[in-house]
């Protein structure tokens, strides 16, 4: 175990993380890939749709498959701390803690967010009782945007008070994660919070002077390579390079009709008897003139563009623009966990819906393992090499990052407005 002092320090023995809110393992792969961490306890709900079952998410099975560790299955927001540490087998104190409430209840996507206050974003302020039991030296959380700017961004405003109280430095920032990366358009708010005495370092400043390759984050590299299939067949040397098949004759033939590399079902209008595709929802707005962010759906991902991004329901062409570039389907499982920075190995255990939410609730694993960089330099003084920001086994390359002094721009327009329609 690490000395509790302050400063910056090298490590006699891995540091120690604890994940709350573990899902799938995202974040804590990242932590799991990098040598000087050891993952020391878990816990996650596992839960699905409001109106499921608790367990029913079965995301403790994926975490176990590629972590070696099970996750604690606790209502994180009724458990007490020392009674969840002894579930863990954690005494405490740890070197980071993980804490990634549920986003659901901020996202601009969800119209009930406008109305009403979700009774799991109180999940955020409650996770100062983790840090007085857990005592981080470090704390990293992911969340949507909202987090940050949205109507009931004053949960993380008392957990901030709450964390500056008891001496930590905390910032907050909106990011576009393609800066980093990933090649999806995602933004995402990343909070670091450091113990008193400790500096505080940010993804951002691990990109200072650092610039990326343009090709890095298209769709093209992330899945070009992998082999073509139909839908409803999984590959027989990956079962996670599958999708389902079509629920319908009607859905597939829309699908097919869908122009290739980036097509939209608007664009099923100027065909011969296209309005013959169109569901009823897809007619009414047709006649209203009002699209909104509905022409993505049935959409295809465009090959020299970052992919949409990944949202939790991902497991049906109807929710988005996630069928293949040029293959008459749903990206697969495999493809879209590499579109959210999943390595091509990761095992996706459970139902095949539950496989597709376990991508759509993560934390991209690439951007975990550069967090997990930071919190190193954080807490050792070492700044992370360009090698140490390219999680193995992704689409992402060292030779991708240039050193040289780079002002990031802004994200394209329509870059944002995919994200605005896609999120």
């Amino acid at each position: 175990m690490t000395e509790r002092g302050g400063g910056p320090e090298r490590p006699d023995a891995p540091f120690t993380v604890v994940d709350l809110f573990s899902g799938g393992g995202g974040m804590s792969y990242g932590f799991h890939a990098q040598p000087d961490f050891a993952l020391l306890g878990a816990a996650d709900a596992q839960l699905g749709k409001p109106s499921s079952p608790p367990g029913a998410l079965a995301c403790n099975a994926t975490y176990t498959a590629n972590m070696g560790l099970r996750p604690v299955e606790v209502d994180l927001g009724e458990v007490e701390p020392d009674e969840l540490m002894a579930l863990m087998g954690v005494t405490g104190p740890v070197d980071v803690l993980s804490a990634c409430p549920p986003c659901t209840g901020f996202s601009r996507t969800n119209a009930r967010n406008h109305l009403a206050d979700d009774r799991r974003n109180s999940l955020v302020r409650r996770t100062i009782v983790h840090v007085d039991a857990l005592r981080p030296r470090v704390l990293v959380m992911e969340n949507a945007r909202e987090l940050l700017q949205g109507r009931w961004s004053h949960h993380f405003a008392m957990l901030r008070a709450d964390l500056e109280a008891r001496g930590y430095t905390v910032h907050a920032e909106r990011h576009f994660l393609t800066d980093f990366g990933l090649p999806q358009v995602r933004e995402r708010a990343l909070v670091i919070a450091v113990a008193e005495g400790l500096p505080l370092r940010t993804l951002r400043d691990a990109w200072a002077g650092r610039s990326l390759a343009p090709e890095a984050i298209t769709v093209r590299r992330a899945i070009g390579g992998l082999p073509p299939l139909p839908a409803g067949v999984a590959h027989p040397d990956d079962p996670s390079h599958a999708s389902p098949g079509f629920h319908s004759a009607a859905t597939e033939r829309r699908v097919r009709a869908i122009p290739h590399d980036g097509g939209s079902w608007r664009e099923l209008l100027v065909l011969p008897d296209g309005e013959r595709y169109l569901t009823p929802s897809m007619a009414r707005s047709v006649r209203r003139g009002d699209f909104g962010s509905f022409p993505d759906v049935y959409g295809r991902m465009a090959w020299d563009r970052p992919a949409p991004t990944v949202k939790r329901e991902c497991a049906h062409v109807g929710n988005g623009r996630y069928a293949h570039p040029v293959q008459d389907r749903l990206c697969t499982v495999r493809e879209l966990g590499i579109l959210n920075g999943f390595p091509r190995g990761y095992r996706f255990e459970g139902a095949l819906a539950n496989r597709y939410r376990h991508i759509g609730d993560a934390v991209p694993p690439l951007i975990a393992y550069q967090l997990a960089a930071v919190c190193r330099w954080i807490l050792t003084g070492r700044r992370p090499t360009v090698e140490e920001l390219v999680l193995p086994g992704t689409h992402l390359r060292a030779e991708d990052i240039t050193e040289e002094p780079a002002v990031a721009p802004s994200p394209e327009p329509a870059l944002v407005a995919a994200a605005s329609d896609a999120a």
